[in-house]
């Protein structure tokens, strides 16, 4: 005859693989996901830092005189500004142009070899290029 802690014992052994089984099943879903914070947070994290460089090249770009002064003031503050985010700067083009009185700083970032990207393998990757961009008026104010 079984006795009733033959019977506990038992049950006890068929449940302590279903601890492991439960992790294989849902295990991979917990890494993925965390493969797509690291990833999609670095991708923010980047396009941030573009949208931040652009913004502070137009900023620099109101103190010109003329067109001229103020593209390369924009290209300056945009070029030092590059080494102090955690961007490439040799991946980094700025475009500077200026019509019906706006001036606009579009800084443009590939994204491609970083390795945020690199860790996205079979995930949705965000965009590889950033591109952002700042606009302000320039020359009389009525």
């Amino acid at each position: 005859m079984r006795t009733h802690g033959h019977i506990l014992q038992k049950n006890r052994r068929r449940r302590e693989g279903a601890a492991a089984v439960e992790f294989a099943l849902v295990g991979p879903i917990l890494v993925l996901l965390l493969i797509a914070i690291v990833v999609y947070g670095g991708w923010f994290l980047m396009a941030q830092s573009v949208q931040a460089l652009a913004s502070e090249g137009a900023r620099a770009a109101v103190g010109g005189l003329d067109a001229v002064e103020r593209d390369a003031l924009a290209r300056r503050e945009v070029t030092a500004a590059v080494r102090g985010v955690a961007l490439d700067p040799d991946r980094t083009t700025i475009e500077v142009a200026e019509e019906a009185g706006r001036l606009r700083v579009v800084v443009v970032y590939d994204a491609g070899d970083s390795l945020v990207m690199a860790l996205g393998g079979m995930l949705p990757r965000p965009p590889v290029v950033i591109r952002r961009s700042a606009v302000i008026h320039v020359g009389e104010y009525s």
